[in-house]
């Protein structure tokens, strides 16, 4: 669009003097419409305004067929009051916004995204109105991100919110502005920042303590047209999940005493024996509160893919893992002799087939082990799995952006 001066006619009322307006910097967006379509203009696109007032002419910050994504579209109107303004984008998204209290102008309230083309449209009060259209520029690198839980699904009472970015992100605090979390009964809750396991950016909610049963919780991530830096790209779109908490569900293991029991509403309902992760090195568990992350069945274990240095290939049933590093709780029955007795395992929790069997018939995903006893080389980590339980609240909320 050329941000050459135009000459706008208007209609006049009879009896009254006839009056042009010249435009200079900013565009008529009578004119805009018809310089960002490419066409000619229609004798109703050529003359603006109204009857009742013959300058019904507004300006838009964002002109062109390039204009600069990730701003708020903002409004002025020349003359007198605004009534409604709309912008629309070429698949029909509008963005809210809100009129100023003298009237002259509106500021959408969220920004304009990338390679998009959006409509204006405004009334004044005296019953004119106006047009146009621009489109910003397309960006140049596109960030996304992996959400979970996923939607729809009823999780235990340790599982937060999990969003890991595939680029990295400059500007946390214009994305955490972005996220939106809603829970059915106001559960007091913090966003904080690490570093995923994996070594992207992450960003996981969680509550203050763990959530009541029955709470619903909904994330919409208002992300279109957020710039997540140089080396992260644009958000090219919207995210959105919702979840339900299952019942009250906690796995204590107690590594000295080689026993794990599941607790559900405050009742001890399985007590099992079961061997651990041999202490005084690698093959030692970790402490602290782990999140089941997945039940995966039966799976191929292999040593070389933690790291430990004797060979072991097995296939292991009821697996059931709780962190990135490999540590699951699991059926081990090559381990008999140690169960209830003493730690001897590669870093997991293993039990009889029975017991494995019971155990991962009762446990969802996003159920809270926690994990106590000295045979262990240290505490989960926030980043491996869902760590976030082991980090004090005071601590967490320090990891926000918007601290």
């Amino acid at each position: 669009m050329s941000s050459a001066r135009r000459r706008i006619r208007r209609s006049v009322p009879a009896g009254r003097p006839a009056r042009h307006t010249l435009i200079g910097p900013v565009v008529v967006l009578g004119a805009a419409l018809t310089a960002c379509s490419g066409g000619s203009a229609s004798s109703s696109e050529q003359v603006a305004g109204s009857a009742k007032n013959p300058d019904t002419s507004i300006s838009v910050n964002l002109t062109g067929t390039r204009a600069a994504a990730g701003q708020p579209v903002k409004v002025t109107l020349a003359r007198g009051e605004l009534k409604k303004v709309t912008v629309t984008g070429a698949k029909g998204e509008a963005l809210d916004g809100r009129i100023s209290a003298d009237g002259r102008s509106w500021t959408s309230a969220r920004v304009a995204a990338p390679g998009t083309a959006y409509t204006v449209a405004a009334e004044d009060k005296d019953g004119g109105s106006d047009r146009a259209g621009f489109t910003t520029a397309a960006a140049d690198k596109v960030n996304k991100l992996t959400l979970a839980p996923g939607k729809n699904t009823t999780v235990g009472i340790g599982q937060p919110l999990s969003i890991v970015f595939d680029n990295p992100v400059k500007d946390k605090a214009a994305v955490e502005k972005g996220l939106k979390v809603s829970t059915s009964d106001n559960t007091e809750g913090s966003w904080g920042w690490l570093r995923d396991y994996s070594g992207k950016d992450r960003v996981d909610w969680r509550p203050k303590e763990y959530w009541k049963p029955g709470t619903k919780v909904t994330l919409d991530a208002e992300l279109n047209g957020v710039d997540t830096g140089a080396a992260g790209g644009w958000f090219v779109r919207d995210y959105a999940t919702t979840f339900t908490i299952g019942s009250a569900q906690v796995v204590k293991v107690d590594l000295d005493s080689h026993r794990l029991a599941l607790h559900r509403d405050g009742k001890q309902v399985l007590d099992v024996p079961m061997s651990a992760g041999t202490p005084g090195g690698d093959k030692a568990s970790w402490r602290g509160t782990a999140v089941l992350m997945s039940k995966e069945g039966t799976i191929n274990m292999r040593s070389e893919t933690v790291g430990l240095g004797d060979a072991y290939d097995k296939m292991v049933d009821y697996s059931m893992r709780l962190t990135w590093s490999g540590m699951y709780a699991h059926a081990a029955p090559w381990n008999t002799a140690y169960f209830g007795r003493a730690n001897h395992s590669s870093g997991c929790v293993g039990m009889s087939d029975a017991n494995a069997a019971s155990l991962y018939g009762q446990v969802r995903v996003g159920d809270p082990f926690e994990i106590t006893g000295a045979d262990a080389k240290g505490t989960v980590a926030e980043g491996n799995g869902y760590g976030a339980w082991n980090v004090s609240w005071a601590d967490w909320q320090a990891k926000s952006a918007l601290k």
